[in-house]
C-alpha cells in the first residue's frame, strides 16, 4: 500500500521573489478587469514582500493593510496607490485600443 501524497496548498507568494514577478503578477491581476482579483493579488504580493514592510513604506498600521486587502474590503483609491508604490509598482495610463476602435465604429455607425 502506497502512502497517499501531502500537498501544500498552492500559494503565489512564494514564487513572488522578483520585481519582474511581482510586476507581472499585478499587471495580470489589473488586466482581468476585476476589482477583487487586484485585491486578491495586491494582498499576495504583500505577504511576499512581508505585510509589515509594506505597512511602514506604506504609511499604514499592519491591521489596517490587512484589514484594506482582505476579500469583500472596498479600500479607498489612496490606499491601493500606496500599497502599490510600497511594492514598487506604479499605474501607467495608456490607450485602450479595442475601446478606441470600438468608439470609432460606434460613431461612423
Amino acid at each position: 500500500m502506497t502512502k497517499p501524497l501531502k500537498l501544500k496548498p498552492f500559494d503565489a507568494a512564494r514564487y513572488l521573489d522578483t520585481e519582474a514577478a511581482v510586476v507581472a503578477f499585478l499587471t495580470d491581476a489589473f488586466e482581468s478587469g476585476d476589482d477583487a482579483v487586484l485585491q486578491e493579488a495586491l494582498q499576495t504580493a504583500a505577504r511576499a514582500r512581508g505585510m509589515s514592510e509594506v505597512a511602514r513604506s506604506a504609511g499604514l498600521g499592519r491591521e489596517s493593510l490587512y484589514k484594506a486587502l482582505q476579500p469583500h474590503a472596498h479600500p479607498r483609491f489612496a490606499t491601493v496607490r500606496k500599497v502599490m508604490l510600497a511594492l514598487g509598482v506604479k499605474l501607467t495610463v495608456v490607450p485602450d485600443k479595442c475601446a478606441v476602435r470600438a468608439a470609432k465604429v460606434k460613431r461612423a455607425g
